[in-house]
């Protein structure tokens, strides 16, 4: 049903052989570790490294959502996913750029990388998602339960065919989920 790591280290969620039945409850970890192997297609080392980040970031252990999801943020930023504000057009293109460079792919902004500031982020949210779409993949956004914030975007890019996947485990986690054909 989900996918899964070979070869776990001590530190990493118990795996066993991947089997999640239907009644299994499953620790906030091991589904942080299956969201981040989603945000990773095909990269299981990054996922891994972004793994132990967020572990040093929790010290001892998840005690709150908001501050592991805050940690989460932090932990793949830049690497598997983006945060920016509302209006930082420019910082959206950069991070997306590299985002997509990790595909292989290279999106066409029509120009709204040489004038950034005449676009907004929403809009070309929804310019990425459509060009993703086209090779495979999926723009997501997300934020998270009782916390959403209009001045800021985050989101990540993951397998088209993992969409059903990612929309399980993301609100498991306590974060609201939204494709960025929405925008």
């Amino acid at each position: 049903m989900f996918p899964t790591a070979h070869d776990f280290d001590s530190d990493e969620p118990d795996a066993a052989d991947g089997d999640l039945g239907d009644d299994e409850e499953l620790s906030y970890e091991r589904l942080l570790w299956q969201l981040l192997l989603l945000i990773n297609p095909g990269d299981e080392e990054a996922a891994r490294e972004q793994f132990h980040a967020w572990q040093e970031m929790q010290p001892d252990g998840v005690q709150d959502e908001a501050d592991a999801l805050a940690a989460l943020r932090q932990a793949i930023d830049w690497k598997a996913g983006f945060l920016v504000e509302a209006d930082d057009a420019a910082g959206f293109i950069e991070c997306l750029d590299e985002l997509a460079a990790r595909f292989g792919l290279q999106l066409d902004w029509n120009e709204a990388d040489e004038a950034p500031e005449e676009n907004d982020v929403a809009s070309l949210i929804g310019r990425a998602h459509d060009q993703l779409r086209e090779h495979g993949y999926t723009l997501w956004t997300w934020s998270v339960h009782g916390a959403p914030r209009e001045d800021v975007f985050a989101g990540w890019i993951t397998l088209r065919s993992e969409g059903e996947a990612l929309e399980i485990v993301a609100p498991s986690l306590g974060i609201e989920l939204r494709p960025g054909s929405a925008f």
